[in-house]
């Protein structure tokens, strides 16, 4: 089994900055891809944002130019820089990794962890 623990939500004003982290630990042989899905209140879980470990990486065009992703592959960690934050991007963010197990590779998700932008 693969656990992500993330850590650093929480309230900042408009304009503000936070930074996620996720740590990724249990049986893995590798990591093809880890990135973050956020889910605002009634709305559908979207993609914020995924990098492989090739270094290719894709965003929401919502957040280009705010956020930046970045990963240490040794470590199995991703990190998630949220800057010029706007009221939009409330929602709980979710890191993801896709695990190769040695036989398989499956998609495992952390428990979430809320960013709320309000002033």
């Amino acid at each position: 089994q693969v656990q992500l623990v993330e850590s650093g939500g929480g309230l900042v004003q408009p304009g503000g900055s936070l930074r996620l982290s996720c740590a990724a630990s249990g049986s893995i042989f590798s990591i093809y891809e880890m990135g973050w899905y956020r889910q605002a209140p009634g709305k559908e879980r979207e993609m914020v944002t995924g990098t492989t470990n090739g270094g290719s990486t894709n965003y929401a065009d919502s957040v280009k130019g705010r956020f930046t992703i970045s990963r240490d592959n040794a470590k199995n960690t991703v990190d998630l820089q949220m800057n010029s934050l706007k009221l939009q991007d409330t929602a709980v963010y979710y890191c993801y990794a896709v695990v190769n197990s040695g036989r398989t590779y499956s998609t495992y998700w952390g428990q979430g962890t809320q960013v709320t932008v309000s002033s």
